[in-house]
């Protein structure tokens, strides 16, 4: 039975309400692409707009869960509320990824004001950028200030799903040879800052460096953001609060080019 403008149906009404269980049932929906998922997201979909949406990725090894984990803590000393959508290249099955690094977020999970969901690729590139969005929705309607999606910046499906976000962090690290060359295009070019974490390590400066070389190729025209290089030691959370400073900077410098673009 199709709902009307003015009607909802429980489950719609339950993840507007933010209800912990109601929007972890309908991120299932939407994960597992119903037609009940896709019927929940037109539903919600006006109520939608409202929340941040931060997207970090970088290549794997690069602690970002970390990063996420540290900027978490920031936001919620700042009395934001947050979605955390944590897309993992591995299998749920293997445990990997889903017991390893989001165990760092494990202060987090009984934090009411936190919602943490782990996405698995499964080799699903086609539709998981679409999902992710969704997933984000469901976030944003269940009253999230901040929604944050980390994924691991190897293909194209990252860089469509970080383009979703309304900022893109690229988590670099020092250390593992030619980094920057190593990284898709795509994602050099649509990161709008640029993170060096583990900065404590050897080949930071030469890291940073390179990073300063490839903006120098780029054209700005009069009023355009200059992505800014920021140093993060995510572990013991040297940098954290200056990165989140950054983005509310450009937050606050691309607030026009949001609202033009603002859901209705």
């Amino acid at each position: 039975v199709s709902q009307s403008p003015m009607t909802s149906t429980p489950l719609a009404e339950r993840v507007l309400a933010g209800d912990v269980r109601g929007v972890a049932r309908a991120i299932s929906l939407v994960e597992d692409e119903t037609p009940a998922g896709a019927d929940l997201i037109r539903e919600i979909y006006p109520r939608t707009g409202r929340a941040y949406l931060i997207g970090v990725t970088g290549p794997p090894g690069a602690g970002k869960s970390t990063l996420v984990d540290r900027l978490t803590t920031e936001l919620r000393r700042a009395g934001q509320t947050v979605g955390i959508v944590a897309v993992d290249p591995t299998s749920p099955f293997t445990g990997g990824a889903l017991l390893g690094d989001r165990v760092r977020m494990g202060a987090h999970y009984r934090d009411e004001g936190v919602f943490i969901r782990s996405m698995a690729a499964r080799g699903h590139l086609g539709g998981l950028a679409r999902a992710t969005s969704d997933v984000a929705l469901v976030l944003d309607a269940a009253g999230k200030d901040v929604v944050v999606i980390e994924t691991v910046g190897v293909g194209q499906g990252e860089v469509d799903i970080v383009r979703a976000a309304d900022i893109s962090v690229l988590v670099l690290v020092p250390g593992t040879g030619d980094e920057v060359q190593a990284l898709k295009a795509g994602i050099m070019e649509i990161a709008d800052i640029f993170v060096v974490n583990k900065a404590d390590r050897d080949g930071a400066d030469r890291l940073e460096q390179s990073v300063s070389g490839m903006l120098a190729l780029r054209t700005f025209g009069p009023g355009d953001w200059h992505p800014p290089i920021q140093r993060t030691v995510a572990t013991a959370g040297t940098g954290v609060a200056e990165l989140l400073e950054a983005i509310q900077a450009f937050r606050a410098h691309s607030a026009g080019a949001r609202a033009s673009r603002q859901r209705v």
